[in-house]
């Protein structure tokens, strides 16, 4: 527990440092093997991207640092509670633990929460507050996408 708290602390120390020079008081660490393998804050003000979170930018960093989209047996370590888009990183990539040091309830008197938008995930699409809906467009003479991505990727092995 102390290994992990000392993590967070790096990865508020980040956060502080950023919020210092004007960014936004976010930081992460990813972790592996009980050593960081990547470091990041949130960049969304100076990239003007809003995906630019500190935790995708450690994933992207320690994704490089391991030359694999896999992050098997990696942690992350948040200064605050991440975001679904984080997440859903997290979970695609294979991170097995996540850590952060704010939660929601402490980011929401200062705009720093992201409790709503996980509420809304959570209803049916049709009750969220995004239009989505499944249109399922094929192209005339072509195979069908999935098909032939699994077939051209037979054929590199």
């Amino acid at each position: 527990m102390e290994q992990q708290s000392d993590y967070l602390r790096q990865a508020l120390e980040l956060a502080y440092a950023h919020a210092e020079r004007g960014g936004r008081p976010f930081g992460a660490v990813v972790v592996k093997d009980g050593k960081i393998i990547a470091r990041a804050v949130n960049e969304i003000i100076g990239t003007n991207d809003p995906t630019a979170h500190a935790e995708l930018l450690a994933i992207r960093a320690a994704s490089q640092h391991l030359g694999s989209p896999r992050l098997d047996g990696c942690a992350v370590y948040a200064s605050g509670h991440p975001c679904p888009m984080c997440m859903g990183a997290m979970r695609l990539s294979g991170i097995q633990e996540v850590a952060y040091a704010y939660s929601n309830e402490d980011g929401e008197p200062f705009g720093m929460s992201t409790a709503a938008v996980y509420a809304d995930l959570a209803k049916p699409f049709d009750q969220q507050s995004m239009k989505i809906r499944h249109v399922p467009v094929r192209l005339d003479g072509r195979q069908d996408l999935y098909a032939d991505w699994q077939a051209r990727s037979l054929n590199r092995r």
